[in-house]
């Protein structure tokens, strides 16, 4: 029996981006759990959350935005996991709903890029991380142990990724435990030792530049944190059962955002209190020796892997979704090699690897207005109701057509308005309206969401062809 169950738990996901019939939908709400807080157990969150204390806010104020700008954050990329628990579609595939039959391959091609060079900019810095607490016992940082490092991680990610759904979800599902113990122990560790966190930390800024702080900590590890993972948000929970509700999916995946994502941007930021850095060797070793720090080297090297998974299989989704004619396990394998060479380029020149992060963080909104156009078409426009074979039609008899070039609009609209209202560290990305009259404040996710989703439902309506219930009845894969 515990053979048996062994097997269905990690068997070979043969699925492309087709619906995921009733029978191989066996995934549970505590499974998206796994899944999502696994892909967030990530260095980078510690970083993140000590930005607040770097732009100059409080500590206690840098914590409440962390947490505030999750609620909102995480409801907002939970609602699309909705979406796939409802229809049993993969992300990209449900794009063509609002953008049309092919032009729904405009953010599948965009995902698949952004998704390869998240691969290597994921696995880089956690390795440099990983080789500087080796430092604490004596192993000497080289290229050599940089290679090392990152082809087994490398080897190790894409196999998963290539497997499957199952293997991936098995992999969360017994790892994640673990990671949450050494969590705890870091965070016990962090908050009991004198002179570690200073409580008491409080902010000198006044006026529009400390609005501009609390803006970019909510663009970077509060709303915008969460918005990052939208596009991938319907690629697992087509898994979850009909049986299991899609007020359970929404929680439950919510919930597997928000804790480890508020978990360690407050540990980052406690620490950062007294280091006033973001530099994650510095956070590490200012606090973890010994054989507590070999446990964070643990966690530190789960975190791209846990991550990446996700990537890797979801980035070959994306270009099957774009009409790339091959497989899925495929694409899977050259996502992988060309994250793998985006590594191994980063290893080389550290410093392009923090520009190009820089650069990545920043393209990243373009994922606020594709989220207001596919939340209005789906709970507005379209009232949940999707006619899923209409999604794989012939382009020219889609009831959705080949293009729709209202929601592209909408979209391109959206992306100019939340541009205007961006501020990064690049300054080719920072908008007009953010650095003349904002004096850097960042509203580019909310500016995005509603410029995108307002001009979708004005331009739509009386537009869509809703399917009615007793239509939508025998689609495989709608839960009740």
């Amino acid at each position: 029996m515990a053979l048996d169950v062994a097997r269905a738990e990690t068997r070979l996901d043969a699925h492309s981006i087709e619906p995921i019939p009733a029978a191989d939908r066996d995934s549970t709400g505590w499974q998206q759990f796994w899944i999502w807080a696994g892909a967030n157990i990530a260095p980078i969150n510690w970083i993140l959350g000590a930005l607040g204390i770097v732009l100059g806010l409080g500590l206690m104020e840098t914590i409440l935005v962390i947490v505030l700008g999750n609620v909102v954050g995480c409801a907002i990329f939970a609602s699309l996991t909705v979406m796939g628990h409802k229809t049993g579609v993969n992300q990209m595939a449900l794009s063509r709903a609002p953008f049309g039959r092919r032009g729904g391959y405009l953010s599948s091609w965009i995902q698949f890029l952004m998704t390869m060079g998240w691969i290597g900019v994921n696995t880089y810095f956690p390795v440099v991380l990983a080789v500087a607490i080796l430092g604490h016992f004596g192993v000497s940082s080289s290229f050599t142990i940089k290679f090392i490092v990152v082809t087994v991680i490398m080897l190790v990610q894409v196999a998963i990724g290539v497997y499957g759904f199952y293997l991936i979800r098995s992999f969360e599902k017994y790892t994640v435990p673990v990671t949450f113990v050494i969590m705890a122990l870091m965070s016990i560790l962090a908050w009991t030792r004198h002179g570690v966190v200073n409580w008491g930390l409080t902010s000198h800024l006044h006026g529009a530049a400390h609005f501009s702080a609390i803006s970019g900590l909510v663009t970077a590890i509060g709303v915008g944190w969460a918005i990052s993972w939208v596009t991938w948000a319907s690629d697992y929970s087509r898994f979850v059962s009909r049986t299991v509700s899609s007020k359970k999916v929404f929680w439950y995946s919510y919930a597997g955002l928000f804790v480890p994502t508020v978990w360690l941007a407050i540990l980052g930021a406690t620490i950062a209190s007294v280091s006033q850095s973001a530099d994650p060797a510095r956070i590490v070793s200012s606090v973890f020796g010994g054989v507590v720090a070999v446990l964070v080297m643990l966690l530190v090297l789960h975190g791209p892997i846990a991550t990446n998974i996700l990537n890797v299989y979801s980035s070959a989704l994306a270009a099957v979704s774009a009409g790339i004619k091959l497989s899925r396990r495929t694409l899977g394998v050259i996502a992988g090699i060309v994250g793998y060479a985006v590594t191994l380029y980063f290893v080389h020149a550290p410093n392009f690897a923090a520009s190009f992060d820089n650069w990545m963080s920043g393209l990243v909104l373009w994922m606020s207005p594709w989220a207001g156009v596919v939340l209005a078409d789906f709970y507005l426009v379209r009232r949940q109701r999707i006619d899923v074979p209409q999604l794989y039609a012939d382009p020219k008899a889609s009831i959705y057509g080949d293009v729709n070039w209202i929601g592209i609009a909408a979209f391109l609209l959206g992306l100019v308005g939340g541009w205007m209202f961006e501020f990064g560290l690049v300054g080719q990305l920072q908008g007009y309206i953010s650095r003349h009259f904002l004096q850097g404040a960042d509203l580019s996710w909310l500016v995005g969401i509603v410029v995108a989703g307002g001009i979708y439902l004005i331009g739509m309506r009386g537009r869509a062809r809703v399917p009615s219930a007793q239509e939508l009845a025998p689609v495989a894969g709608q839960p009740t």
